[in-house]
């Protein structure tokens, strides 16, 4: 097996892998890359067993096989290289020769019969959706997903398909929950499946780098697959039940307040800077006309703001952990007000983006 290719293009195959490739070597495979030829096409994967990444490679190729290579190695290797045109040569013994210009390297490596396998989609078994639109879907669920890993079945975001033809996004970690439905068709999945955080937010760097366009979601047993040419990123499914998070949604909120977005995320910045700095408690008094947002720290001091806001009904006063409602204001865009309803003072708050119905975020109060 020999292959010839760009710098750039063999670099750009190998960009994708690095965040991929097990660091801590519980197998040694595993801080490998596996490079593969077939009828002139190049693939270059990386897995972790959760998380595995394929990118297509342009170049020249003689005789079709497979090696494993240290990853990291072998990206800095082509980084380096002093020519635009780098060769890999498979030698005996599973020695690898990397040749740029004058500069010659042999690195060890490992037979490609002890790499993970991916399993294969068939293109009826993939979903076209607009890039864009599962960038969003992932940006407004993901800042909530449990990072406390004996919660196994909130270390994900839940994908189900509530109605046919919508797909949904649904993320919490028990102190708050983040819902989003968009209508891109059906995956035709019987049940819901448990996208891992780790997964997502490789998907979502993708995401970053393709822009507009559309990619191709698919699952299939335990694993999942989005595919943007000439890269595909499978994740390993969570094996898990996510908790019913329908009876989360408060439902009889008959008090609403509507305030503008930046200016309530300006002011809980500024409010939460005297907040405690593990909880970060500020509290939501809410009057006819006004808002105001205090935070009382004893070993710093106090902070006290009022903002406008739409509101009718009787005084009530919330705690609310600020970065719980920070982080969700910070992905919703651009926009013009938000809603926020309340059954009481210990009930749950429902918040929404006007023009956007199908997002809501379920935030959980504080005693303060």
């Amino acid at each position: 097996m020999q292959i010839r290719a760009k710098r750039k293009e063999f670099l750009d195959a190998l960009y994708w892998t690095q965040s991929i490739v097990e660091r801590r070597h519980t197998m040694p495979i595993l801080a490998n890359v596996l490079i593969e030829t077939n009828k002139g096409d190049v693939h270059v994967t990386a897995t972790d067993l959760e998380v595995g990444v394929r990118a297509r490679l342009e170049g020249e190729v003689v005789g079709d096989g497979s090696i494993t290579v240290n990853a990291k190695k072998l990206y800095e290797i082509v980084r380096e290289a002093p020519e635009e045109s780098v060769e890999l040569k498979r030698l005996e013994n599973d020695w690898v020769e990397v040749r740029s210009g004058k500069t010659l390297f042999k690195i060890v490596g490992m037979d490609a019969k002890e790499f993970p396998q991916f399993p294969v989609f068939a293109v009826d078994q993939l979903l076209p959706v607009p890039a864009q639109v599962l960038h969003e879907m992932i940006e407004k669920t993901l800042f909530a997903v449990s990072t406390d890993e004996t919660r196994h079945n909130l270390n994900g975001v839940y994908l189900v398909e509530r109605q046919a033809g919508k797909l949904c996004m649904v993320s919490t970690d028990g102190h708050r929950l983040a819902l989003v439905e968009r209508d891109v068709g059906s995956m035709g999945l019987q049940k819901g499946a448990i996208l891992p955080r780790k997964g997502l937010g490789e998907l979502k760097k993708l995401l970053d780098e393709s822009g507009s366009g559309v990619v191709a979601v698919g699952i299939k047993e335990n694993m999942a697959l989005v595919a943007r040419e000439p890269v595909e990123l499978f994740m390993r499914l969570i094996d898990a039940d996510f908790p019913d998070y329908t009876k989360v949604i408060p439902k009889e909120n008959p008090y609403a307040v509507r305030i503008a977005q930046q200016g309530f995320l300006q002011a809980l910045r500024r409010v939460a800077i005297l907040s405690n700095e593990r909880y970060k408690g500020i509290k939501l008094e809410v009057k006819e006309g006004k808002m105001m947002l205090s935070a009382t720290n004893p070993d710093l001091g106090e902070a006290l703001e009022e903002i406008e806001a739409e509101y009718q009904g009787r005084g009530l006063t919330l705690g609310f952990n600020a970065r719980y409602l920070i982080e969700v204001l910070g992905v919703l865009g651009n926009g013009t007000e938000i809603e926020i309803k309340f059954k009481d003072e210990l009930s749950p708050g429902l918040m929404k983006k006007e023009g956007d119905e199908d997002f809501l975020y379920v935030v959980m109060p504080m005693r303060l």
